[in-house]
């Protein structure tokens, strides 16, 4: 099994279509049979195991096929809040960034003001 942290973008692809095509296999399902069975063409679970790109939608399909859309939850977890900001928020759901808080520059000597 190869990283995928480090790799490029077409690595990752080219490395998931792999895995597609080993749990097809490990199901014995055909190209043809789990294209059907996701509702996706046949050439483009072809294009997705041999790593091109593809969208999301193709993707969630062939997990679901495979039985492995459950795994999406490990790819992006439900972010969890500090207890802190729980409080601040009191069921309210965070919308907007804030701005980063300016800090004093420290690098400059402080001065009465009234020096020129």
């Amino acid at each position: 099994m190869q990283r995928l942290s480090g790799a490029s973008d077409d690595a990752v692809l080219v490395e998931l279509g792999s895995r597609i095509a080993r749990y097809r296999l490990n199901q014995n399902l055909t190209q043809d049979m789990l294209a059907s069975e996701a509702g996706v063409s046949k050439r483009t679970l072809q294009r997705i195991e041999h790593g091109h790109s593809a969208q999301a939608t193709q993707w969630i399909r062939l997990l679901r096929a495979l039985d492995l859309l459950e795994n999406i939850e490990s790819l992006i977890p439900e972010p969890v809040m500090s207890p802190i900001q729980q409080v601040k928020m009191l069921g309210k759901e965070r919308r907007r960034a804030s701005f980063p808080v300016k800090r004093p520059d420290e690098k400059k000597p402080w001065t009465w003001g009234d020096e020129e």
